[in-house]
C-alpha cells in the first residue's frame, strides 16, 4: 500500500480521519507505524497529501491530514476489453487502475464463456475494491469508470462509434497487420480480445466502426500480459 486511501465516511472533521479494518491492520502489521509517524494519504476522487498519526490502538487510528496535491494524470485511453476469465479478471482490473486507465468497457465476444459474466467480481463492491488496490499501488485517488456491455453487435454498431470519436481507434489482434504504434500522441481507444483473440467477424465489425488492426508480433500473449504490453508501447 503506497497510498492510504480515505473514504468520505472516514472524516471526523475536515482535516481529521479515523481508520479501522484492513487499512488499520496494514498500518500495524506491514507498515509498523507508531504515533507521530507520517503517511502518504489520498481522499478517494480528491486530493493527496500527508497524514500524521495522532493516536493508535488495536481498534482504530486517528490521523490529522493535509491534502494539497493533485493525483497523477490518467492515460488518454479508453480500454475496450473482452470479458476475461474470472481468475485473471481481478489482476487486470488492478493493473489497469495502477497504469492509469480512466475508462474500461467490458464487452462480450464469441470466445467469452457465458459463465464469465456470473463472476462475483463484477458486483460493484468487488469492482471497486480491486480498483482501489490498483490505486493504492500507483498513488492515485481517481477510480476508473467501468462500463459493462454484454451484447457485442449492438454496442459496436450503435454506441462504439460515438465513444471512439476523436480518438485513434486500435484493435489488437494477432495476424498479418501493422505493428502496434509506439508513443502515440492524443487519445486512443484500444480494443483487446479474449484468450484466443477476436473472431474474424468481430475484427471486421470493429474495422467498420473505425478501428485499425495492429499486432505485437508472432507470440500469443495472455490477456493480462497483452494489456500491460500494449499500454506500455502506446504511451
Amino acid at each position: 500500500m503506497n497510498l492510504l486511501l480515505l473514504e468520505d465516511d472516514d472524516f471526523t472533521a475536515t482535516d481529521r480521519v479515523r481508520l479501522s479494518g484492513r487499512r488499520l491492520q496494514h498500518m500495524l502489521e506491514i507498515q509498523k507505524v507508531a504515533e507521530g509517524d507520517s503517511l502518504r494519504v489520498g481522499h478517494i476522487e480528491g486530493l493527496m497529501g500527508q497524514g500524521l498519526v495522532t493516536s493508535l490502538s488495536a481498534a482504530h487510528a486517528d490521523l490529522s491530514v493535509e491534502l494539497s496535491q493533485q493525483p497523477p494524470a490518467k492515460l488518454p485511453v479508453t480500454l475496450l476489453l473482452a470479458m476475461p476469465r474470472p481468475k485473471m479478471f481481478r489482476r487486470i482490473l488492478q493493473h489497469c487502475a495502477t497504469l492509469g486507465v480512466p475508462r474500461i468497457v467490458l464487452l462480450n465476444s464469441y470466445r467469452v464463456e457465458k459463465s464469465f459474466w456470473q463472476t462475483p467480481f463484477l458486483e460493484p463492491p468487488a469492482l471497486r475494491d480491486n480498483l482501489l488496490l490498483g490505486l493504492e499501488q500507483a498513488r492515485d485517488t481517481v477510480l476508473p469508470e467501468v462500463i459493462i456491455e454484454k451484447r457485442f453487435k449492438p454496442f459496436v454498431e450503435d454506441r462504439l462509434p460515438a465513444l471512439a470519436a476523436g480518438t485513434r481507434a486500435i484493435v489488437a489482434h494477432p495476424g498479418d497487420y501493422p505493428a502496434c504504434p509506439r508513443a502515440v500522441e492524443g487519445p486512443v481507444t484500444l480494443a483487446i480480445g479474449p484468450e484466443g483473440g477476436w473472431i474474424p467477424y468481430e475484427v471486421d465489425k470493429l474495422i467498420e466502426a473505425g478501428f485499425t488492426p495492429a499486432q505485437l508480433g508472432d507470440r500469443i500473449l495472455r490477456v493480462e500480459t497483452a494489456v500491460t504490453a500494449l499500454l506500455a508501447r502506446l504511451f
